[in-house]
């Protein structure tokens, strides 16, 4: 992937689905209790301090996130302050 994120930007996977992987399509509350907030950190931006890439991290569950789509996938772009912390 050739995205960088800007500033203190982190880019994640979007934990939210709506479909298994068997191809079941899911309701808006089920597909909620699936999700997830414990996440892989794909990239980071230049001014990250506390987060890199690659670490696993623990986000609000409350947390505004971008939603985004890049190359056919769904990501997620939050600010290193709403990460709770790292494992």
């Amino acid at each position: 992937m050739n995205f960088k994120p800007n500033g203190n930007w982190i880019l994640i996977p979007d934990p939210t689905t709506t479909k298994t992987e068997s191809g079941i399509i899911l309701d808006a509350e089920t597909a909620r209790k699936q999700s997830t907030n414990v996440l892989k950190v794909l990239k980071v931006g230049p001014d990250c301090k506390f987060v890199s890439e690659e670490d696993t991290v623990l986000i609000d569950p409350r947390t505004e996130a971008v939603r985004s789509t890049i190359e056919d996938c769904n990501y997620l772009l939050i600010q290193e302050f709403q990460v709770l912390g790292v494992f």
